[in-house]
């Protein structure tokens, strides 16, 4: 009974030391990834077209959370503008015959509309109002000394001009990322192998990164905007991710295309892992600058839905980029 109990402290101890590490609660965290891999999946498997709307819904949740990140400073964003607008630039963007063309558009009229509503400084309901309230007391008193907007009257003092600019910077960040996401599905005739490769492998990259900086890291990279984030961890990043390449590229193209691309996995694996932690400590920069811990809560042990999807957005462009010229 004694060495059971023993042998039960040495294991919580051990995966305190783990959390302590990793900076997250990892069984929550493994717990979260295997239900959204099994739902992503599931989604792929059963039709891409659940799979853009999948994409749709966790951009709209990506949103609602900027929306309650930004107004923690005074910042507005019209978020039902910002809703409707990057809904219809995904669908559009996948359903139209004419798929660039259309996302361009879109975007140009996003930004159109998006900057009239945030103009007019509208809100409706006091949902946002108890969201913040909930943001802020869930926040570290250090994250709140530390951002940008720490002074008195910080919050209030914002120009008609800041909330344009701000809400012209998340539809550049969402709506226009997430279309890199759904380009690659409408072309080279491989939309399940493209999916995956933009969804899963900033995702192992972050694994990699997250293992690799926890176990090995020495080195920092940026200590004062990400002080867990490491050389070490960098270079863990791009050899998941490469790996991750050359598993998706074995099971879906032929020995002519390994004669001749082989080296696009390996490409593949330097982009994402080197744009994927820069998409990290962006985001690391902006939640500093803010004073947040966290973008979000919806995703126990990964925080938000955005520090979930931060690397997957800003390596979509490049990798999407990549699959294009090289006709993969």
């Amino acid at each position: 009974m004694e060495r059971n109990e023993q042998l039960h402290e040495e294991a919580e101890e051990a995966l305190d030391q783990i959390n302590k590490k990793t900076g997250r609660n990892m069984p929550q965290a493994i717990g979260t990834a295997v239900l959204l891999i099994a739902l992503i999946l599931g989604a792929l498997l059963f039709s891409i077209d659940l799979f853009v709307l999948l994409v749709v819904v966790f951009m709209i949740l990506a949103l609602w959370e900027l929306r309650v990140d930004f107004a923690t400073v005074g910042l507005h964003i019209p978020v039902i503008m910002l809703w409707i607008c990057s809904a219809g630039t995904l669908l559009a963007t996948y359903y139209a015959p004419y798929h660039l063309i259309t996302m361009s558009l879109s975007i140009i009229v996003s930004i159109i509309l998006v900057a009239i509503a945030a103009s007019a400084k509208i809100s409706f309901g006091n949902r946002l109002s108890l969201a913040v309230a909930g943001k802020l007391s869930n926040t570290d008193a250090s994250a709140r000394l530390e951002s940008s907007f720490n002074h008195d009257g910080g919050e209030l003092h914002h120009s008609r001009l800041s909330h344009v600019a701000v809400s012209v910077l998340t539809v550049l960040y969402i709506p226009l990322l997430a279309s890199c996401i759904i380009i690659p599905l409408t072309f080279n005739g491989h939309p399940v192998a493209h999916a995956i490769m933009l969804v899963f492998l900033p995702a192992l990259s972050d694994t990699g990164g997250l293992f690799a900086g926890a176990w090995l890291g020495k080195h920092k990279l940026s200590p004062r905007i990400s002080p867990k984030k490491s050389v070490e961890g960098l270079i863990g990043s791009m050899l998941f991710a490469m790996a991750g390449a050359f598993a998706v590229f074995a099971c879906t193209y032929d020995s002519s295309a390994w004669t001749t691309r082989w080296w696009v996995p390996i490409a593949a694996g330097i982009l994402i892992g080197t744009v994927g932690t820069f998409g990290d400590l962006c985001a690391s920069m902006l939640k500093r600058d803010i004073g947040i811990k966290d973008m979000g809560h919806l995703l126990k042990g990964h925080g938000g839905v955005m520090d979930r999807v931060d690397s997957i957005l800003m390596s979509a462009p490049f990798t999407c980029a990549l699959l294009w010229v090289t006709g993969l």
